[in-house]
C-alpha cells in the first residue's frame, strides 16, 4: 500500500508507534494452570510488528478466571511468564499493553481453581453456556459482591497493573466491555444493586471510574488505557434506555485521567450509525476504533484519516497472520484462520501459521 497514513508511524502523548495498527486482545486459551508460557511468547513476538499488541483477557485474580486456560497476572510465576512475553516482543521492536479483565458472572466453578468463587454486581445468571472442560455448561449463578469485596476487586485490577508493568509491559487495558465484571457494573441487566455501586449513572459507571482513577495513579495515565463497548449484547448485555447519557458521563469522567487511550469494540448491529465516532470526538485523547474490521484496509484507512489521533485494532487476520503488516505492505494474501484450534492448548494454529517467506 503506498501512502497508507495505517502504515505511518503514529505518536502521541502516550504512544510512540511503528504504524496505526493495533493487535486487537483475543482469548487462545494457551495459558496451562493460567501460567503464561514459552509458546505465548513465541506467539506475541511473531507479531510484535503491529505497532501496538495488546493481549487476550488476563485475570487480575482467582475469581476473574472463568475461562479455562486463559492467564493470570497475580501470582510470581505468571509474572516471569510474561516477562518472557514483553523480552520477545520488545527484542522485535514491538509494542505491548496487557488486557485486564474480570470475568465476573461470565464463569462456571469448574473453570475456577481453589478457593475461586463467582462473583458479580448482582445475583443474575447470564444466559447462555460456557465451555468448561467437561464440555458446555450453564454460567454458575453469581453471588452479588459486598462493598468490601468490590474494593478488593478494585485492589485486584491496581495490583495487576503493578505487576505488569514490573514484568515490563507497555502499559494496561482496563477491559470495560464484552459483558465482563467492569461492563457488567455499569450495565442494568447485570447491576440491579441499591447501594453506591447500582441505579444511577454516576453509581452505576462508579466501579469503572475508579479502577481507572487507581491504575492511573498507580503506574501513570500514560501506561493506562480503556476499552469499551456501548450497546453490544455480547454475553448477555442488555441494550439499556440510558445508554447514551451513561456512556457520555463515563467518557467525560474519563477525559480527566489523561488515559493512553480509549478503545472502542463496534461489532454489535445495534450501534447506531455514527455513535461511536461521535462519543470518540469528546474523548481527549487517542481513539482505538474496532468494529469487526477484518481485512477492510478501504474502511480502516478512512478511519485513521478522518478521525485525529486514532488508532484501528484488528483481530482475527493476527491470528494466523504472524506477518500481517508486512502482508498488508505487499498487498499479499492471508492465510486463513483455522476454527478448531482457535481455543486448544498447543502449538496447532497458534505458531504454525506461515509467514510470507515461508509460504
Amino acid at each position: 500500500m503506498k501512502n497508507s497514513k495505517l502504515l505511518s508511524p503514529f505518536k502521541s502523548n502516550s504512544l510512540s508507534l511503528n504504524n496505526h495498527v493495533v493487535m486487537a486482545p483475543m482469548t487462545r486459551s494457551r495459558a496451562l494452570d493460567n501460567t503464561p508460557n514459552d509458546i505465548m511468547a513465541t506467539y506475541y513476538r511473531l507479531r510484535a510488528s503491529a505497532g501496538l499488541i495488546i493481549t487476550e483477557a488476563t485475570s487480575p485474580s482467582i475469581n476473574g478466571l472463568g475461562y479455562p486456560n486463559i492467564p493470570g497476572a497475580y501470582s510470581d510465576e505468571q509474572i516471569a511468564g510474561w516477562k518472557k512475553t514483553t523480552d520477545a516482543v520488545h527484542a522485535n521492536g514491538g509494542k505491548i499493553f496487557l488486557q485486564i479483565m474480570h470475568t465476573g458472572r461470565i464463569a462456571h466453578t469448574l473453570n475456577l481453581p481453589e478457593g475461586g468463587e463467582v462473583l458479580a454486581p448482582s445475583a443474575i445468571q447470564a444466559a447462555g453456556e460456557i465451555f468448561t472442560n467437561e464440555g458446555p455448561k450453564a454460567h454458575t449463578t453469581p453471588r452479588a459482591m459486598t462493598l468490601a469485596e468490590i474494593e478488593q476487586a478494585e485492589e485486584e485490577f491496581v495490583q495487576a497493573a503493578k505487576n505488569v508493568v514490573e514484568a515490563g509491559f507497555d502499559g494496561i487495558e482496563i477491559h470495560a466491555a464484552n459483558g465482563y465484571l467492569a461492563e457488567q457494573f455499569i450495565n442494568t441487566g447485570a447491576n440491579q444493586r441499591t447501594d453506591k455501586y447500582g441505579g444511577s449513572v454516576e453509581n452505576r459507571t462508579r466501579f469503572v471510574i475508579e479502577i481507572a482513577t487507581k491504575i492511573a495513579n498507580t503506574i501513570g495515565s500514560d501506561k493506562t488505557g480503556i476499552r469499551i463497548s456501548p450497546f453490544s449484547e455480547f454475553n448477555d448485555m442488555l441494550i439499556f434506555d440510558d445508554m447514551r447519557e451513561t456512556y457520555a458521563y463515563l467518557v467525560e469522567q474519563l477525559n480527566g485521567l489523561n488515559l493512553a487511550y480509549l478503545h472502542m469494540a463496534g461489532m454489535s448491529p445495534k450501534i447506531p450509525e455514527g455513535y461511536l465516532q461521535e462519543l470518540g470526538a469528546t474523548f481527549n485523547g487517542t481513539v482505538i476504533y474496532n468494529g469487526g474490521l477484518g481485512y477492510d484496509l478501504e474502511r480502516a484507512e478512512k478511519i485513521v484519516s478522518e478521525n485525529e489521533d486514532s488508532l484501528v485494532s484488528i483481530g482475527f487476520p493476527f491470528i494466523s497472520n504472524p506477518d500481517l503488516i508486512e502482508r498488508i505492505a505487499e498487498g499479499a494474501e492471508l492465510n486463513e484462520v483455522d476454527q478448531d484450534t482457535m481455543y486448544s492448548l498447543g502449538e496447532e494454529g497458534y505458531l504454525t501459521y506461515p509467514t510470507l517467506e515461508k509460504a
